[in-house]
């Protein structure tokens, strides 16, 4: 998809864009060679073939600093083999909370880390990649892993909350998931506060067995980022009537099963915290007359 771009190059807006293509010139060789055309004219030959010099070069991030934020899902086709798709849960959401778990995975092979385990290899193995695909991540995951473990993290980067938004998917991760098809067989009542809970379950336990569930919702957020990807550069190829659309549409991924279990004692345990934290809070606005009006 990316040989098909010039939202990437100064001035050149999708409306442009859309033009070049309608034109003809489809491809940057087609606007290299295509110079004598009025539209082609309107472009760098020097910014052309400085594309096409990043991207035999497999430079991911050059082309993720130029273009806009919801148009990076055009890397992830050119760079698939070199993606990993990255979820973290956290002791909360302030200034101080900590990176308790987080799962990577590249569409093969699957890693978990644990705070207090191995989540220092976390850094490593990140290396290993040139395009990170996150939902919220720009916001959320990315610079708490840059605080918590000090890692740079400076890859190609698609946040999908801004790629589905542009087609028309918004209202968090789960949201995005239900109207797309995917499920969470065991997981369905789960959420990013019950995680936070399930943590200090495990903390005040020891049981391996919360620790599990935990990470089979921290493994299933990310695995079902692949999916989401999938479906937002198909839905993007559709929204903009490429006429190269067809031949670079994407077939849906096999996900792969979870290979941890959730526990249902610890759901059970941590459903009933949630609903008392909730309570005790309605009781707590009322009681200050904060949730008058």
């Amino acid at each position: 998809m990316l040989r098909h771009t010039f939202c990437h190059l100064p001035g050149v807006a999708l409306r442009t864009e859309q033009r070049l293509w309608s034109a003809g010139l489809t491809c940057w060789d087609d606007a290299l060679t295509g110079s004598s055309h009025a539209l082609a004219r309107r472009l760098s030959a020097e910014e052309l073939r400085e594309s096409a010099r990043r991207h035999d070069l497999g430079e991911a991030g050059w082309f993720a600093g130029r273009l806009p934020s919801a148009q990076t899902w055009r890397l992830f086709a050119d760079f698939r083999a070199h993606c990993a798709y990255l979820d973290i849960e956290t002791t909360g959401m302030s200034a101080t909370a900590v990176v308790t778990t987080i799962a990577l995975y590249d569409g093969q092979n699957l890693r978990t880390y644990v705070r207090g385990e191995n989540l220092g290899d976390f850094a490593r193995d990140v290396q290993a990649y040139r395009l990170l695909v996150t939902y919220n991540g720009k916001s959320f995951d990315l610079p708490v892993l840059r605080r918590c473990l000090g890692v740079t993290l400076d890859h190609a980067h698609i946040d999908l909350r801004y790629a589905l938004a542009g087609v028309g998917l918004r209202g968090g991760l789960k949201a995005c998931e239900r109207q797309t098809g995917l499920t969470r067989p065991g997981l369905e009542e789960v959420d990013g506060f019950m995680a936070v809970l399930l943590w200090h379950d495990y903390q005040r336990r020891g049981d391996r067995r919360i620790l599990e569930t935990l990470l089979a919702y921290n493994v299933q957020d990310t695995v079902n980022l692949e999916a989401l990807m999938v479906h937002a550069h198909n839905a993007w190829l559709d929204r903009l009537a490429a006429p190269f659309g067809a031949q670079h549409r994407l077939p849906a991924p096999t996900l792969p099963a979870n290979p941890f279990t959730p526990d249902v004692e610890a759901l059970t345990r941590v459903l009933r915290e949630r609903e008392r934290v909730f309570q005790v809070g309605v009781v707590g606005r009322f009681a200050s007359g904060e949730s008058e009006g």
